[in-house]
């Protein structure tokens, strides 16, 4: 599958989605999105890849936010489309996915950038890295999940300051607040240290980590418990079910097909 906008890497398992947009910081056009929603779907299909990292090509961006030139004529119509499009191609699909994606954030990650990084189901950065969600200053509120997913992660007391702000937070502060994970010198560290991680998770049970993130996003839902209840029976059926207990019960490691 070939791209304009994204550089993709398979290697041991692990999909590098990297967004290949550098003159413009990584700005997410809807071309870009479109690509992202196929690779996305690509690696879910893919039996060879078991994890996904995306960054953002150079050293300056992650993303530094949404193409503004190419919605800064619509109308309410237009816009709701665009931000109901936005959540089941790209950003819901990226939640929801069966595999681990970690987010390896690279510079700046504002607004669509943000809000992507926020779909991603861990987030590391690397020192450099500036955090906002800059909306209001364009008469917007955020589009992509940023008011949803951005109080789940750091409270609504700081969510409400950042986003009624504006003002973007260093990489400390995001740690700090616990918006990432962890925060790495430069760029080659932070991608040596989300791959390390990475490689760390799909050596686990790919049915378990699945059923995880499943019951993970139904947290504070009204139907959560019941959500871990399924998943946790689900797995009790499952062939890295007893290949997990076969493992720990002969002291050996598990091998998970």
């Amino acid at each position: 599958m070939t791209f304009n906008n994204l550089i993709i890497d398979k290697s041991n398992f692990i999909q590098l989605i990297t967004i290949s947009r550098e003159a413009k910081l990584n700005a997410l056009n809807r071309e870009t999105l479109k690509e992202i929603n196929l690779a996305i779907i690509d690696a879910i299909v893919d039996e060879n890849v078991r994890g996904i990292i995306i960054t953002g090509a150079g050293e300056k961006a992650f993303v530094a936010g949404a193409d503004i030139s190419e919605f800064s004529s619509f109308n309410s119509p237009e816009g709701k489309e665009l931000a109901k499009e936005g959540h089941q191609n790209v950003f819901d699909l990226i939640e929801n996915c069966p595999k681990p994606i970690i987010a390896a954030i690279n510079g700046f990650a504002l607004g669509g950038g943000l809000e992507l990084a926020m779909a991603c189901h861990i987030r590391m950065a690397s020192a450099n890295a500036k955090m906002g969600l800059p909306e209001v200053t364009l008469g917007l509120i955020p589009g992509y999940g940023g008011t949803q997913r951005l109080p789940n992660l750091i409270g609504k007391g700081k969510a409400m300051e950042m986003i009624l702000s504006a003002n973007m937070i260093t990489a400390e502060e995001a740690l700090t607040n616990r918006l990432v994970n962890k925060v790495l010198k430069d760029k080659p560290e932070l991608l040596k240290a989300a791959t390390e991680l990475m490689q760390n998770i799909i050596q686990k049970s790919p049915n378990a980590i699945k059923a995880a993130i499943s019951a993970i996003n139904a947290a504070n839902k009204p139907d959560g418990f019941n959500k871990e209840i399924e998943e946790f029976s689900n797995c009790f059926g499952t062939d890295d079910f007893k290949e997990g207990v076969n493992a720990f019960l002969e002291k050996r490691k598990p091998k998970f097909n």
